[in-house]
């Protein structure tokens, strides 16, 4: 019998980060801190650290913060909030790295994060990790926003990036602009819940929505010539609509691929009782293995096969999980097999990007895994695991 090496490779799972020096913030500047934010920021170099005191009492440090240089942002209390009672700009250079863990805006929907202009001659990358925000809204040219484990009470608007493990009440990925130095990687929206729909309206890149919890998949742009997935997500829309909750309905008339697979659906019927609307002429959709409630009905050019409707299955909006005939409903190739290695369970739970593996968002105050991918099949003998995870 031959014998084959097996390698694992973990790829940013573990990871130290040294910085350049330490800035602290108090209350009151105690202990010779810095008393407020700005003051912190102005003092600081590129790759600096800024420490943020949590107030007692949740009280907030009221002041809008310009961010003009790479700067990381942290609490100095382990699994508490400093609150910024103010608008959070952060300004666009090539190179520049803002990283944000542990802000909360409180509930003053008028403060937001916002990028203040495009990149030019590079790109601006934006990390906001366990945070609670009002709105988001970086999709400016050249910026990647990567944000994980967030509480976004209004609407998170991005041009490009990785989204996983948040709570929003919209998600967008959306720019009129065209990229002048392209980011090498997909937009990636994973393991999220949105009140309302997830989008895309960016023609810059490839996108992928898998294992979401949504009331809906919109798309208004692709790509010239990409290759699109919305994969084992859940929508669940109890109030009747304008279009179906798969809807493709392009104002940029480019010719891309839609892959709709291993979804799992119940929707209320409105002006429209189809699952999928493709009113696009230069968008390819096709859809294989996804279950509804409702009769399975298209609109559009949709290419087909083994979808089923009239299923029986039990949706919570409120613990977000799905019950009944999604269970071994998905695609029964090997490469799409849940955590447990059965056959793929059409939904937000199926597939190893499996919504198990973000929550519950804060276990204990643990560190959490804000990106995992597992594949199910080995390559020449090696078996590439690909993760990140932050602490709070």
């Amino acid at each position: 019998m031959r014998k084959k090496l097996l390698t694992i490779v973990l790829t940013g799972l573990f990871s130290t980060t040294a910085f350049a020096a330490d800035l602290y913030v108090r209350n009151a500047g105690a202990g010779g801190a810095y008393s407020t934010v700005s003051a912190a920021i102005t003092a600081a170099s590129d790759g600096d650290r800024i420490i943020i005191q949590p107030k007692t009492n949740g009280s907030a440090y009221v002041e809008n913060l310009t961010i003009n240089k790479s700067l990381t942002f942290v609490s100095e209390t382990i699994y508490n909030k400093y609150f910024i009672q103010g608008t959070v700009t952060i300004n666009p250079a090539a190179g520049r790295v803002v990283n944000i863990s542990s802000l909360s805006s409180g509930d003053f929907s008028i403060y937001n994060i916002t990028a203040s202009g495009s990149t030019t001659g590079g790109r601006t990358t934006i990390n906001l990790y366990n945070c609670y925000l009002n709105n988001v809204f970086t999709n400016k040219t050249n910026t990647t926003t990567n944000i994980s484990g967030s509480t976004v009470r209004g609407s998170l608007v991005f041009s490009h990036g990785r989204i996983t493990a948040n709570k929003a009440q919209s998600i967008v990925a959306n720019t009129i602009e065209t990229d002048t130095t392209p980011a090498t990687t997909d937009i990636e929206v994973y393991g999220n819940k949105s009140d309302f729909s997830i989008e895309n309206s960016q023609p810059n890149y490839n996108f992928k929505f898998y294992n979401n919890f949504c009331s809906g998949f919109y798309v208004f742009s692709l790509k010239s010539g990409s290759s699109n997935e919305i994969i084992n997500n859940t929508v669940y829309k109890p109030n009747a609509g304008d279009v179906a909750p798969f809807f493709i309905n392009l104002n940029i008339a480019n010719a891309g691929n839609i892959n709709i697979m291993n979804n799992a659906a119940s929707f209320v019927v409105g002006q429209t009782n189809a699952c999928i609307q493709n009113n696009s002429n230069t968008a390819v959709v096709s859809a294989t293995y996804n279950v509804f409630t409702n009769s399975f009905v298209t609109q559009g050019t949709v290419t087909q096969s083994n979808n089923s409707g009239q299923v029986n299955m039990n949706f919570n909006n409120t613990d977000y999980t799905i019950s009944g005939m999604n269970v071994n409903a998905g695609n029964p190739d090997v490469s799409y097999t849940d955590l447990d290695l059965t056959r793929n369970d059409a939904g937000h739970y199926g597939g190893s990007n499996s919504w198990a593996n973000y929550w519950p968002a804060d276990s204990g105050g643990k560190p959490q895994v804000n990106y995992l991918l597992t594949p199910r099949t080995i390559s020449s003998g090696t078996l590439n695991i690909t993760g990140s995870g932050f602490s709070k």
